[in-house]
């Protein structure tokens, strides 16, 4: 059995967002994205391949085609194959996101 504390995972990185792997198999990914305030990851795409953004800590606003959202501790979104998408922190704080993609690309 594979328990990891995910607290102990987390770090920021000062010059971009870190990606934190925390599990991984030839199906899915889920890892932990640190983002300080103003950083962001770009908009992009993946084909075959769904995205969820969970968030932990922090808003960030998330992008999913030509809409944007303000998401808060507790809220979830979904990015679908083939759908550009992005997150960025435009807050004072940091924020803390769980991010599952499915098949992995």
């Amino acid at each position: 059995m594979e328990i990891k504390d995910l607290r102990s995972l987390v770090r920021y990185n000062p010059e971009k967002m870190a990606k934190i792997p925390v599990f991984e198999s030839d199906k899915m990914f889920f890892d932990l994205y640190a983002l300080l305030p103003g950083q962001a990851q770009k908009t992009h795409t993946h084909e075959g391949s769904d995205k969820i953004y969970y968030v932990l800590e922090g808003e960030v606003v998330v992008r999913i085609g030509e809409e944007e959202a303000l998401l808060a501790p507790g809220m979830a979104v979904i990015a679908r194959s083939g759908e550009a998408h992005g997150v960025r922190n435009e807050s004072a704080s940091p924020a803390l996101l769980l991010v599952v993609m499915a098949p992995k690309p």
